[in-house]
């Protein structure tokens, strides 16, 4: 009879685990490619608990990492965070699926300065998630000259002591703007200069990096570093020694913003995936965990005047007379592959 008992219990036991397993197998699921340390989260687990979806979560470092890994084909994304330029090209490719925005109710929370840009004039394919711009981060203590210039960064003082973004149109951008350049040209003799001048400045570079520059300068590893806004914001509240400048030959104003690539299996799931991340208090949180501005008006207005009156992170308009958005290269991007590589190889 005992016997009888325990055979009937791991019976059970069994046509348990396999029904669990079951379950999970059949859970909908979506697969969400995003940047590296750029959500909360803990929001993540929120969304898998209210709309019991599983979410698979996967980063990269670069916009190029991401476009590679979606136009070969072996990927199943379903909701990607491309940078503008970026998005403008999968759109021109025919990567991406229009945006069903019926069912994304919460984008109505967008400020109205943030739609219609050039990368998606009709908003139809994203929505915009961070923005920000590119500016010098520098330790105030090993740092003993006014920071308003590219040009520092060609300073010899600051050998071994400076931070260089790995990324081709940030890295050139830069150059361009020292030289008086448009980030988005495509005039092969201005590309030229900037290459050689960045060659010429790359014995100065200590390294060249992207997450980890914010490590670096909190530890005053580095005098000086090309950040991301957000980047510089939260390496402050680390380190009170840190402070961020603008450029006064120009910066790029960039937006990173959420899409669902064509060949996405649950379209569904990703437009609530995105509703659910404009969600008022959701954006919130994100926008506080991650450091960078938010385009959700409700969730700004939300957030405390220190932050909101932080040129860093919300600069005004004075700080963007002479900024630009990356637009999408086309045919030229092949040259600014080959500058890159060029000078990554020197």
């Amino acid at each position: 009879m005992i016997q009888h008992r325990k055979t009937i219990l791991v019976l059970a036991v069994l046509v348990l685990v396999s029904f669990g397993l079951t379950a999970c197998r059949e859970r909908p699921t979506i697969y969400v490619y995003n940047w590296g340390d750029y959500i909360d989260e803990d929001l993540i687990a929120e969304f898998e608990e209210e709309t019991k979806l599983r979410v698979v979560y996967d980063t990269y470092a670069t916009n190029e990492d991401m476009y590679v890994k979606i136009k070969s084909g072996g990927s199943t994304y379903d909701v990607i965070f491309p940078s503008d330029y970026m998005l403008t090209r999968m759109i021109e490719e025919d990567m991406m699926a229009k945006l069903d925005l019926v069912s994304i109710p919460n984008s109505l929370h967008i400020e109205e300065r943030f739609l219609g840009l050039e990368y998606d004039p009709e908003n139809e394919y994203s929505l915009p998630y961070t923005w920000g711009t590119v500016g010098i981060l520098y330790n105030t203590t090993m740092v003993d000259d006014v920071v308003d210039s590219w040009d520092i960064l060609w300073d010899p003082k600051y050998s071994k002591e400076l931070l260089m973004l790995d990324s081709q149109r940030d890295s050139i951008a830069v150059a361009l703007l020292k030289l008086g350049y448009s980030i988005n040209t495509l005039d092969q003799d201005e590309l030229a200069e900037a290459g050689e001048l960045l060659k010429e400045q790359k014995p100065l570079v200590l390294a060249y990096v992207v997450d980890e520059g914010q490590d670096k300068m909190i530890a005053g590893e580095a005098a000086l570093a090309v950040v991301w806004s957000g980047e510089a914001t939260n390496a402050r509240m680390e380190n009170p020694d840190l402070a961020f400048a603008i450029p006064k030959e120009g910066t790029n104003v960039w937006f990173d913003v959420m899409a669902v690539p064509k060949d996405a299996n649950n379209k569904e799931g990703a437009m609530r995936f995105i509703n659910f991340m404009n969600d008022p208090e959701v954006a919130l949180r994100n926008a506080e965990y991650t450091g960078y501005a938010t385009p959700n008006k409700a969730a700004r207005d939300m957030l405390p005047k220190e932050i909101t009156e932080d040129r860093t992170i919300y600069p005004n308009e004075e700080d963007l007379v002479d900024a630009e958005i990356f637009v999408n290269l086309g045919q030229t991007l092949s040259l600014y592959d080959r500058i890159w590589t060029e000078v990554k190889a020197h």
